[in-house]
């Protein structure tokens, strides 16, 4: 890497920058300019000789619009630090922690919009104002009256500061491209863009036709307003009138807050506005506060990206990969490529029909995705960009490992090998069986699975409970050693012990993916109850059809799937379902919004959230007009006082436990 190349870096991101910030329209993914940043930064700190003043790495955000007056801020709007995955995020708790070890994060949706700063003079809303370069930004005031969810004005003295989001409903979005479709114009983008032009427009008659909205989620002065945490602040600009996430959690743990990233992930497409990843901060004010800054961004908070929806690289090659089924599937060789903060260099291309009808070739410039943001795909071809020198996709003929003649099924757009000898599909059998969402055998991954059965360990999946046999000739190989082979041999006796579900997608019937397996197994409870259902009563189950009954027919009547469940139950194997499945209890929660506050002793936070999630309550961490109890430890304060003032019923601990009889 040269000075050349940072120079050529600098001229992208400087030419992106006004792209984006200046002419909103971005022509690059975020994670394409993400990726040319951490190029650029990693460049900069291995020669801080290099670093100048104009270098994208030294400024906030971008230019501002001449046509809208400029508002210098009172203090600067500063962007946040991303981070991409598990490990960045674990780094960045590593780090706090080292400092306070005690720590508190307050997790946030980041909301796929336009920031805001919101100043009000004694009560009444002065201006609102974009972020700009971070120290100037526009006068959008007249747009922002427009937004029904923003106060124009609030009960406080004095000079008062608010920051947020302006975005755009997905409903709001969906209406406007279908108006401007209509009428033969230039649709939309995204939510994001759309947004950020409607805040921009001149007449605010435009703005107010787009029914935007917007959440707030900062204030500067929080610490001089009596606030000790963020959540306290979100909680008094809430009392002002101000429209706050419901979804923001104040995590004890950096696990906790993973969990949090999963579970927004998985409701992300379901949300009515588009968000693009979650923050996350340092709760206490004074902690964050010593902790301070860089010149760019807080050193408290950090900011997890969800993974890029697109990239584009080149595709160099096509190989073929067999299932544990003998399915065939074709897959893509890639120029490596950074997505979601790993790197990518094989995708999915699924199969014969899907390569054809999106005329993909090797040689091609790619556009891939990670599909349910796990497994990556390739989306289409930019055929504009080729050369001719491509070459057009060929379908083998013959199973890549054993050369048996492959076979294309009634009704099924996927090739397979017949042969059950093999190997390589007795491979993928072990390794599913063995995985992370089946029997979690630790210690026993893919390149082990293969290594095993080459040198004739485990040749099926039941001897995998006999792996101890080899414990010597194991402990030869490079890498296991007596501690090794120790976690091995208690991480396959622990299997044993799994809940149904588990070994039920562990034996990969075809259809039966984690979800159907416990769904199974919840009703059934057992392996023999399962096996012993008749097809109306499998059918009677929620999302099972026709096909998954046929699959379950055809492992139960097949000698060889049963002999292997027979081996597993007499190996000892667990066969029935162990999660608790008790129902939830009669109570007055059940069905009712009930908020927890205080110092507990009873039970942890936690403990009584979870108890009163079994009740049927929903647990929220506010106190509104919706609340129906707040249930109070010692020291409950301004979440107390409100219930008070909103007329909502008061338990105190003692009384909790006495209605549900502890």
């Amino acid at each position: 890497m040269s000075l050349e190349r940072l120079n050529e870096i600098k001229k992208l991101l400087n030419e992106y920058n006004y792209q984006y910030y200046v002419l909103d329209n971005p022509t690059v993914s975020d994670q394409e300019y993400d990726r040319l940043m951490q190029e650029l930064q990693s460049l900069e700190l291995k020669h801080p000789e290099w670093i100048t003043a104009d270098s994208p790495s030294q400024r906030v955000g971008g230019q501002v619009l001449d046509s809208f007056q400029k508002i210098t801020h009172e203090r600067m709007m500063l962007s946040l630090g991303n981070i991409f995955n598990e490990e960045e995020l674990i780094v960045f708790d590593e780090r706090i922690r080292e400092v306070y070890p005690q720590v508190e994060y307050v997790c946030e949706l980041k909301i796929d919009g336009l920031a805001v700063s919101l100043v009000y003079a004694d009560g009444h809303l002065e201006y609102g104002a974009t972020r700009g370069d971070g120290t100037i930004g526009e006068d959008i005031t007249h747009n922002v009256k427009t937004i029904k969810s923003i106060p124009l004005s609030i009960d406080y003295d004095g000079d008062f500061e608010v920051r947020g989001e302006i975005y755009m409903p997905k409903k709001s979005f969906n209406e406007l491209n279908k108006q401007r479709e209509e009428a033969g114009e230039v649709l939309f983008a995204n939510p994001r863009n759309a947004a950020a032009g409607s805040v921009r427009q001149l007449d605010s008659r435009i703005a107010a036709q787009r029914k935007l909205d917007a959440f707030l989620y900062m204030v500067p002065t929080a610490s001089e307003v009596g606030c000790q945490t963020h959540k306290q602040a979100l909680e008094y600009i809430q009392s002002l009138g101000f429209k706050v996430n419901p979804m923001t959690r104040v995590c004890a743990s950096i696990q906790e807050v993973w969990s949090f990233i999963q579970e927004m992930t998985d409701k992300r497409p379901t949300l009515p506005y588009e968000i693009d990843g979650i923050v996350i901060k340092v709760n206490r004010l004074d902690w964050q506060e010593r902790l301070g800054y860089t010149a760019k961004v807080p050193k408290w908070a950090i900011a997890y990206k969800f993974p890029a929806e697109e990239v584009v690289t080149k595709l160099k090659d096509i190989v073929f990969t067999i299932g544990r089924t003998g399915q065939i599937t074709p897959n893509a060789v890639l120029e490596p490529v950074r997505v979601a903060g790993s790197t990518v260099q094989r995708a999915t291309l699924h199969n014969e029909d899907n390569v054809k009808h999106k005329d993909i070739r090797v040689g091609d410039y790619v556009v891939i995705r990670k599909a349910g943001d796990v497994i990556p795909e390739v989306v289409r071809s930019l055929k504009e960009r080729r050369d001719g020198t491509e070459k057009k996709f060929e379908m083998i003929q013959t199973c890549p490992h054993c050369g048996t003649p492959l076979v294309r099924k009634d009704n099924e757009a996927a090739y397979y090998c017949l042969n059950e000898q093999c190997d390589s599909k007795k491979i993928e059998r072990i390794i599913h069986f063995a995985s992370r969402d089946a029997m979690n055998i630790e210690g026993l991954g893919e390149k082990i699975i293969e290594q095993f059965y080459n040198l004739g360990f485990v040749k099926c999946i039941e001897d995998i409970y006999e792996l101890y046999k080899y414990e010597q000739d194991i402990m030869e190989i490079e890498g296991f050693g007596k501690k090794s082979m120790d976690n091995l041999v208690e991480a396959i006796e622990k299997s044993k012990n799994n809940s149904m579900e588990k070994l039920l997608f562990g034996l990969g019937i075809k259809g039966i993916g984690s979800k159907m397996a416990d769904n199974l197994s919840k009703v059934f409870m057992n392996m023999d109850s399962l096996l012993e259902a008749s097809n109306e009563q499998l059918l009677a189950i929620k999302d099972v059809g026709e096909t998954i009954v046929e699959s379950i027919n055809r492992f139960r009547s097949d000698p060889v799937s049963m002999k292997l469940l027979e081996n597993l139950k007499n190996i000892g194997l667990n066969m029935n379902y162990l999660k608790e499945t008790s129902l939830i209890q009669e109570s007055i929660f059940n069905g009712k919004t009930v908020c927890v506050t205080g110092t507990l002793e009873l039970m942890t936070r936690k403990e009584i959230k979870e108890y009163l999630a079994r009740l049927g309550a929903n647990v929220t961490g506010s106190v509104s007009k919706k609340t129906d109890y707040l249930i109070c430890g010692r020291d409950a304060g301004s979440k107390l006082e409100k219930a008070n003032q909103l007329g909502v019923s008061v338990l105190t601990e003692a009384e909790f436990k006495e209605e549900v009889h502890l």
